[in-house]
C-alpha cells in the first residue's frame, strides 16, 4: 500500500479525544420539508427526531442529498440510496450512475469500450435485446439514454431489436407508462423506416416484473425471465400501448404492479424471446434492482427458478452491477472507482466496526458505504449482520419493518463494548413511503423515532457519541405539487400521491455525553451536502480526515 503515495494512518484530531464509542444512524427516506398532512415525519409521532432538531441549534444542520452533492449530472436530479451511501462512507462526491452514462453516450467512449464491441459480435446475425426500466425519474435509469443507445446501437450494425420495458409509477406519477410508451414505439417506428427491425418484445410493472433486489422474492425475477427470455406471459398483445392501456384498466391496477405481457405477431407468436446468439443489454444504471436478472443471464449454475432454456447470448450491463461479484462481468461504462472510503481508513485504524440493517437495506450500510466493495476489509474488527426483512407482502402492510430488530442489535453492539462505530440504516421512511400509503408511512416514521431512541439510549449508557442523519427525502412528501408548492388533483379532484425521492435537504444531529462540549456545526460551508458527513464521523472518532476529503460539518470552540 505504500507505493500508492499516501499513508493508511489518521492523525489525531488536535481538539477531539479518541476512544468513544460512536453510532452512526442512517433514517432512510427522511428529509426536511415544511409541515403539513402529507409530510408523514411531521404527522407522525416522532419525539426523538423533535427533541434533537428543536434542541440545541448548533447541534442539528441539513445537508444536500440529491444532484451534485452526490455526483448526479444536475439538482433536478433528486437522490437515491446507493449515491447517497457512497457519498456518506466515502467522503468525496463521485461522477454517479446517470452522469457516467450521460458522458459515455455524449463522447461516443460508450461505443468503443470492451462491452460494446462484445455484444456487437451478436449484431450481423442475432438480435439486440435491452431490457430495463422505461421511465425517465433518473433514479434507475432514463428514457434519454434508452434513446440514445437504440441509434448508436442501430447505426452500428443492430439489423434487428427487441426491447423489453418495465413500468414505473414509483419514481415518476403514475400513468406516465402510456406516455414513455408512445414516445418510445415513435422511435422504433422511425427505425423500421431506416430497414431496422425494431420493437417492444414484452413487458410488466417493475415491482412485479424483473425489478426485485437482495433476493427478497425470486418470482418477481421468473416472471421477467418468462416473458423476455421464453417469449411467455399471461397476457398477450398486438402492441405495447395497447398492453399498457388494457392491463392498466384492470381493478386496482397501477404502474408499479402490472402483471407480465409479450408481444405477438398475426400468428400468435412472441416477437422477441432471446435466442442462442443473440446480444442482452440491461440499461439500468443503478444496480440494486439489476443484480438478480444478471445472475439469471450470466451464472452456469444458476439455481434460484426454472429457467426452462438458457440461451447462449453475449450479455452486459449498462454498469457493473456489483464489483465485488463481478456481475455482469462486461458492462458499456465503467463504474466509479471509489477507494480509501472512510470506513477502510478506520479500520485499518484500528476501529472496530458493526453495521446492521434489514435485507432491503443492508447492502447501503455495507457494500455501497464501503465504495460499492463487498465484504470486510478485516474480519477481525467487523461484523454485519443482515436482518432478514418480510417478504411476500408490501411494506405498507408490515410499516415497522424490522426498525426495533435492527436497533436492538446495535443496542447490545454498543453495550457489549466490542466496537468502536456502529452503524445502521432504518428503512422505514422509505420503503413504506414508496407504497405511496400516508398512514402506513406516518407509522414507519413513528418507528423509525422509536428505534432511534433505543440506540441513542445505549449511546448514553456506554458515555458515547451520535450522529443522526439520512440518505435523502422521501416520507417528508407525500404529494405532487405544483409550482406553487400547493397539491395537485388527479381527474377525480383526489390528491396526486408521490411515491418517489423528494429534493429535500436531510438532517444531520449529533449528541452524546461522549461529545466535547466545544464541538458545534461550522457555519462557513457554502453548500453541506453528504460528503461531508465522512469526515464528521472521522473527527468524532478523535482523528483528522484525509486532505481531499470533503470538509468536516464540525469545529471546536475555544471557550
Amino acid at each position: 500500500m505504500a507505493s500508492s503515495g499516501f499513508s493508511w494512518t489518521l492523525p489525531d484530531h488536535p481538539k477531539l479525544p479518541k476512544g468513544k464509542p460512536v453510532a452512526v444512524v442512517v433514517l432512510d427516506g427522511w428529509g426536511e420539508a415544511n409541515p403539513d398532512q402529507y409530510n408523514c415525519i411531521h404527522v407522525a409521532q416522532t419525539p426523538v427526531m423533535d427533541s434533537l432538531k428543536n434542541g440545541a441549534p448548533e447541534k442539528w444542520t441539513l445537508v444536500k442529498a440529491h444532484g451534485t452533492a452526490v455526483g448526479l449530472p444536475s439538482d433536478d436530479d433528486m437522490g437515491n440510496s446507493e449515491v447517497g451511501h457512497n457519498a456518506l462512507g466515502a467522503g468525496r462526491i463521485f461522477a454517479q450512475g446517470a452522469k457516467l452514462v450521460d458522458s459515455a453516450l455524449a463522447s461516443g467512449k460508450i461505443y468503443n469500450g470492451d462491452g460494446f464491441n462484445y455484444i456487437k459480435e451478436s449484431f450481423e446475425s442475432g438480435t439486440l435485446h435491452l431490457i430495463g426500466l422505461l421511465s425517465d425519474g433518473g433514479v434507475h435509469s432514463r428514457l434519454d439514454q434508452l434513446q440514445l443507445l437504440l441509434k448508436g446501437a442501430s447505426e452500428r450494425g443492430a439489423k434487428k431489436i427487441r426491447v423489453h420495458i418495465l413500468t414505473d409509477g414509483r419514481d415518476v406519477l403514475d400513468g406516465s407508462s402510456v406516455g414513455f410508451v408512445e414516445t418510445l414505439e415513435n422511435d422504433l417506428s422511425e427505425l423500421r423506416g431506416k430497414g431496422i427491425d425494431a420493437q417492444i418484445a414484452s413487458g410488466g410493472g417493475r415491482m412485479y416484473v424483473t425489478m426485485d433486489r437482495y433476493e427478497n422474492d425470486w418470482d418477481v425475477v421468473k416472471r421477467g425471465w418468462d416473458a423476455q427470455v421464453l417469449g411467455e406471459a399471461p397476457y398477450k398483445f398486438k402492441s405495447a400501448l395497447e398492453a399498457v392501456k388494457t392491463l392498466r384498466a384492470l381493478p386496482n391496477a397501477n404502474d408499479q404492479y402490472l402483471p407480465p405481457f409479450v408481444i405477438v405477431d398475426d400468428s400468435g407468436n412472441a416477437v422477441g424471446p432471446v435466442l442462442d446468439g443473440d446480444a442482452v443489454v440491461t440499461i439500468n444504471f443503478r444496480a440494486d434492482r439489476m443484480v438478480m436478472l444478471a445472475k439469471a443471464l450470466e451464472y452456469a449454475d444458476f439455481d434460484k427458478f426454472d429457467r426452462v432454456r438458457v440461451p447462449k447470448i453475449r450479455y452486459a450491463g449498462m454498469l457493473q452491477y456489483d464489483g465485488e461479484l463481478k456481475l455482469p462481468s462486461r458492462y458499456l461504462v465503467s463504474p466509479p472507482e471509489i477507494e480509501r472510503t472512510s470506513g477502510e481508513y478506520l479500520v485499518k485504524n484500528g476501529i472496530r466496526t458493526f453495521a446492521c440493517s434489514e435485507t432491503v437495506k443492508f447492502g447501503h450500510v455495507t457494500f455501497f458505504w464501503n465504495g460499492n466493495r463487498s465484504g470486510y476489509f478485516d474480519e477481525t474488527k467487523e461484523e454485519y449482520v443482515e436482518v432478514p426483512s418480510d417478504s411476500g407482502i408490501t411494506f405498507n402492510v408490515a410499516p415497522k419493518m424490522k426498525a426495533l430488530e435492527i436497533a436492538e442489535k446495535a443496542r447490545d453492539a454498543l453495550l457489549s463494548g466490542k466496537f468502536d462505530q456502529v452503524r445502521v440504516n432504518l428503512p422505514n421512511g422509505d420503503m413504506v413511503g414508496h407504497t405511496g400509503d400516508i398512514e402506513a408511512t406516518v407509522v414507519a416514521c413513528k418507528a423509525a423515532d422509536e428505534a432511534v431512541k433505543i440506540i441513542l439510549d445505549a449511546v448514553e449508557q456506554v458515555g458515547g457519541i451520535y450522529l443522526v442523519t439520512a440518505d435523502h427525502g422521501n416520507a417528508e412528501d407525500m404529494v405532487k405539487r405544483n409550482k406553487a408548492g400547493k397539491p395537485l388533483l388527479d381527474k377525480n379532484g383526489g390528491i396526486q400521491i408521490l411515491t418517489s425521492h423528494t429534493l429535500q435537504p436531510v438532517p444531520v444531529a449529533i449528541g452524546g455525553p461522549g461529545l466535547h462540549p466545544g464541538v458545534k456545526f461550522r457555519s462557513d460551508i457554502e453548500t453541506p451536502g453528504l460528503a461531508n458527513v465522512a469526515a464528521t464521523v472521522m473527527n468524532l472518532h478523535g482523528v483528522q480526515a484525509p486532505a481531499d476529503y470533503e470538509q468536516t460539518l464540525i469545529e471546536v470552540a475555544d471557550n
